[in-house]
């Protein structure tokens, strides 16, 4: 091979002898060096169910690589479940983890000069991370979601996390006693695979494959699904295959970041897809505008009827055609750019692969949508001036206006609703919640999943400069900023403000006077918890241009 190579540094010349002397310890041989290295780095652990099968999925990953012609070379990264740590203080750890994840990817492929990277990804901001890494090193690589875990069944009722957190507020407003909710719990979860819904890690793994950094097909396949080792050895070859192509950067284009987010309006996902995608943006080096995704829901109808807002979950998408299908019906109505993808087709390549199931209920029509206008719009207004993120997708009402009920952190809002302190028409504010102020930007699925429990779900709204889970629904606006530890507007509420909110116009105010609220505000002392949380806090960027460290303010 004359090709030059990244990883020539380490395994050519006089003066790498040291170098090779440790290879060759890893069982390289005189040939092997002039095959391209390749990372395979893999987010399997046992502390989640959402990676805890890629263990076992290397292994047909590695197979294709060595296949291709490349060098394995594999190493992991670390994971934090957002299900597991929601709710108390572990959450701080999330966002922070993708950072920490897309650190380790770059830190190993750079260290040693490797030529590619395969990551594999379940849970949701291992996800966001390997594209954040393949961005910043510019490397050829493919991401492999290990997909969806299988339905839970309690009866005929179908299951997902989503419905054991929405428990838990039924049982402290007391519709369900303590067998019910163990009786959930206990359903909840079958067995490996990502949460089930159109939630955090589903929306990405859709978003990434629009991208065109992930192969069409392979993240569908739902985890324990006997067909997913197929698609794990079919993702290896791809990687060594290309790995003297093109880098990521090749792939992340204005063209494709508004692709990727044509996806996440359109299958109602996750508000956490705005923040992610900046942020890939950011690493990528190009342009991106939040704005993108208000402008595309006031033209981009939800035609997937998939959880927290519809019916159906996403092992049920794959039954139905997939993302191919999903994708092919916004080619069809003119909602989609031809870009490149990693798959070596182009997008449209790819889509002209779709089958479609016969009878499917899942993807719609853009002219039969299950809803007009899409699942995401970005509020400005007095108290959020560089924007927000308000999650629409199953809720219809343009304007809510009510009595703010503040709380300085996600526990106390929490203990509020599960002591059914909050009523119908309550604007419920938490903030300090934020990238900085939290730190780390927690999700509040707690608070509304008890709130959609007790069933007042669209009958509260609540605001935060924290985030939302994938999962949340109802009146729910996150990532407003600037947050309260920047000195942002949402740190000036007062109990019994009234606050409006008004889709329609894209505006979240509240009738005070603000310069003299502000002139009697405390400073607040920020939150210290030591480490990596406090390192986070200091680097951490607006949430309206991805919360990530490598930008600052």
């Amino acid at each position: 091979m004359t090709t030059r190579k990244r990883s020539d540094q380490i395994t050519k010349g006089p003066d790498r002898a040291a170098a090779r002397a440790m290879l060759r310890a890893t069982g390289m041989t005189d040939e092997d060096f002039d095959r391209p290295l390749v990372a395979l780095v893999n987010t399997h652990s046992t502390v989640t169910p959402c990676n805890m099968h890629l263990g076992a999925l290397a292994e047909p990953a590695v197979e294709g690589i060595r296949a291709a012609g490349g060098w394995p070379m594999t190493f992991g990264a670390p994971v934090v479940s957002d299900g597991i740590t929601m709710g108390h203080e572990g959450m701080r750890a999330s966002l922070v983890s993708r950072e920490v994840i897309a650190d380790c990817v770059e830190l190993v492929v750079r260290g040693h000069a490797l030529d590619a990277a395969m990551v594999m990804v379940g849970c949701d901001k291992t996800l966001p991370a390997a594209a954040m890494a393949l961005a910043r090193c510019d490397v050829p690589g493919v991401i492999f979601y290990g997909g969806t875990i299988a339905a839970g069944c309690l009866g005929k009722r179908q299951l997902s996390i989503q419905d054991a957190f929405e428990a838990v507020g039924a049982h402290g407003q007391g519709k369900i006693d303590d067998a019910e909710l163990e009786q959930v719990e206990k359903a909840a979860c079958p067995g490996a695979g990502a949460c089930g819904g159109q939630f955090t890690a589903n929306t990405m793994a859709m978003a990434l494959a629009f991208l065109g950094l992930a192969p069409f097909g392979a993240g569908d396949v739902p985890a324990t699904d006997v067909r997913k080792s197929a698609e794990a050895e079919r993702c290896g070859r791809l990687v060594a295959e290309n790995a003297l192509g093109k880098g990521a950067r090749h792939y992340v284009t204005k063209e494709s970041l508004h692709n990727a987010a044509v996806s996440v309006v359109a299958s109602g996902g996750s508000t956490n897809a705005v923040l992610h995608l900046a942020a890939i943006a950011t690493e990528a080096g190009v342009p991106f505008d939040i704005e993108i995704f208000d402008r595309l829901s006031r033209e981009t109808p939800v035609i997937a009827d998939m959880k927290p807002g519809g019916r159906f979950l996403a092992q049920d998408l794959f039954a139905a055609g997939g993302g191919r299908l999903f994708g092919q019906k916004l080619r069809e109505a003119g909602l989609l750019e031809d870009t490149p993808t990693v798959s070596g087709r182009s997008l449209f390549g790819e889509l002209d692969l779709a089958e479609e199931t016969p009878g499917q209920q899942v993807v719609r029509p853009v002219s039969n949508p299950v809803k007009k206008q899409g699942g995401i719009r970005i509020l400005y207004g007095d108290i959020a001036p560089e924007g927000s993120v308000f999650k629409t997708a199953g809720y219809d009402n343009a304007v809510f206006r009510g009595p703010a009920r503040v709380f300085e952190c996600e526990e106390d809002a929490f203990a509020a609703v599960q002591a059914c302190e909050i009523k119908e028409g309550d604007v419920v504010v938490i903030r300090n919640e934020g990238p900085r102020g939290g730190p780390g930007m927690r999700e509040m699925l707690a608070v509304t999943a008890a709130l959609a429990g007790q069933g007042l779900a669209g009958k509260v709204a609540l605001m935060t400069d924290g985030r939302f889970s994938g999962a949340s629904h109802g009146f729910v606006i996150g990532h407003i900023a600037p947050e309260a530890a920047m000195g942002g507007p949402i740190g000036l509420l007062a109990e019994g403000d009234i606050i409006e909110i008004d889709a329609d116009v894209r505006r979240i105010d509240a009738d005070i006077d603000w310069d003299a609220r502000a002139g009697a505000q405390p400073q607040r002392e920020p939150r210290r918890f030591g480490g990596v949380f406090d390192k986070y806090a200091r680097l951490a960027s607006s949430a309206s241009r991805g919360a990530t460290t490598t930008e600052g303010y």
